[in-house]
């Protein structure tokens, strides 16, 4: 199953068995909208704090995503998730009502990466069946953490992004497992599943970026090295994906990943796209350089591009969320701003391919 240096190719892919996406208002109002599972036109749930929202929200696309796979909590083994607030508060108090074993995840940007390919590894390696993956993020508790508060009323530079208030939740279930559930069902019913394939694990990349409102610049670097990693590791061209996807860079990070991999001999010009990009209307929502946040990237996978690769429209994607590891603590006392993406390898399977496999 080794691949390289740092990547995995798993010889029975575990089925992404559902998704749910949860967002906000501006999310529902952007080019997604229709999209997702559910809008919340209330910031904070009806919540006291926004830190309560977010848990609110977290725990919505858990028990969702069950719902749409037609599971009951008790099926799963295990919970991969986080967010980034300090402690990673929003996933503690949002899940502790599920009553899963949790492992918790701090990847800053990444974290729906890092969840995905350690629930992969798990049930890959037979420690469960089933298990769950999901991450968030809220304008509000990210501001105000590691920025200004609302009320300041501050202007934001162009190179800025957005948080995305949202939560994204996967259920990864053993190829057995999965097709067993289908078993039965109508051809009509049935349709071509995700499978995570692979996995790459990225490294802290730091280029000595000190500038927080320029994420995509300084998770830029994290990108290029675990794209070009795992390029390396499976022995293959950019071409062979039909999409290189990565989490939040935005314009100005988008524009230095292209640039470093034109440098290192791959033009992905035509091939990437990034979900911060994708998530809002640039000329309309007034978000800058994009979306970020834990939620940016999970939302945008569980809500259009697995859809895209369960139809068959894509067959293979490389699917690369992005994190800036930096806490106002390390920011205030002048440190850089380190990154770190996650890489993450989603094909199509064809129903009656993996129910063969699964009997």
């Amino acid at each position: 199953m080794k691949r390289g240096k740092a990547s995995l190719k798993f010889e029975r892919p575990p089925v992404i068995e559902a998704a749910a996406s949860v967002v906000g208002k501006k999310e529902g109002d952007g080019p997604l909208g229709s999209l997702f599972d559910r809008v919340e036109e209330d910031a904070t749930l009806g919540k006291k704090t926004w830190e309560e929202a977010e848990s609110s929200m977290q725990e919505e696309a858990c028990r969702l995503a069950l719902e749409k796979g037609g599971l009951k909590k008790e099926e799963i083994r295990y919970l991969f998730a986080g967010d980034l607030l300090g402690q990673i508060i929003a996933t503690s108090f949002g899940v502790a009502e599920l009553g899963i074993p949790m492992f918790g995840l701090y990847g800053a940007c990444s974290t729906i990466g890092e969840a995905l390919s350690l629930g992969a590894m798990t049930v890959a390696a037979g420690y469960g069946d089933r298990v769950l993956s999901v991450a968030s993020s809220h304008f509000a508790t990210a501001e105000k953490q590691f920025r200004f508060p609302l009320g300041y009323g501050n202007q934001r530079p162009y190179s800025a992004t957005w948080t995305v208030t949202g939560s994204g939740a996967f259920v990864l279930a053993d190829l057995a497992a999965a097709a067993a559930r289908k078993l039965g069902q109508k051809p009509a019913e049935t349709k071509g599943m995700a499978v995570i394939a692979g996995i790459t694990t990225g490294k802290i990349a730091d280029i000595g970026a000190k500038d927080s409102m320029n994420m995509g610049a300084a998770m830029a670097p994290a990108a290029y090295s675990t794209i070009s990693r795992n390029l390396m590791d499976f022995e293959v061209e950019a071409s062979y994906y039909d999409r290189i996807i990565t989490g939040d860079l935005g314009d100005v990070g988008r524009t230095v990943l292209l640039d470093f991999m034109k440098a290192g001999g791959q033009d992905l010009t035509d091939l990437h796209m990034d979900c911060g990009m994708e998530i809002y209307d640039k000329e309309t929502q007034d978000t800058h350089a994009g979306g970020s946040g834990c939620g940016c990237a999970a939302v945008t996978l569980a809500a259009s591009i697995l859809e895209r690769v369960r139809s068959g429209e894509w067959k293979r994607v490389l699917f690369v969320p992005t994190g800036a590891l930096l806490s106002t603590v390390s920011f205030n006392e002048g440190q850089t701003i380190p990154g770190i993406a996650h890489g993450v390898v989603i094909e199509h399977r064809e129903v009656q391919d993996w129910n063969e496999g699964g009997a």
